[in-house]
């Protein structure tokens, strides 16, 4: 059974995408710990980071860089924190995190509930940063 995010891929559920190359796509987390909060996806279903090819991980590692470097521009924060949980969903992905403070990365917080206009409001600004 495909994974929710193959659905995003496949373009058969919708989703702010931020970026998309051949193998890789990001696209915002639709509960965010804080605004911004955007997961990278290798378009190959995976589910275990380290179960990836090698080259594999080295192209999600340097497709998410692009996309921190774009978030970094557009986002008022400290840093973009990165985190690799793997349990929520069956399917490799990163989280890409707009830090202020070390609580904006805690997992454990209860997520936000953004309108689809916000949504769309953020990621166009990010996408501003390519």
């Amino acid at each position: 059974m495909a994974s929710i995010f193959t659905k995003i891929i496949k373009r058969e559920i919708p989703a702010e995408i931020i970026a998309e190359d051949e193998n890789f796509i990001s696209f915002l987390d639709i509960m965010p710990l804080v605004k911004g909060h955007v997961l990278v996806v290798p378009k190959k279903e995976v589910d275990y980071i380290f179960n990836m090819e090698p080259e594999d991980l080295a192209g999600l590692h340097l497709f998410a860089q692009k996309v921190a470097k774009a978030m970094d521009k557009t986002i008022k924060c400290t840093r973009i924190g990165v985190a690799v949980i793997g349990l929520e969903v069956p399917h490799v992905h990163i989280h890409l995190v707009p830090l202020r403070t070390m609580d904006d990365i805690n997992f454990t917080r209860p997520k936000l509930k953004l309108t689809s206009e916000e949504l769309a409001d953020i990621a166009d600004m990010i996408r501003g940063g390519f």
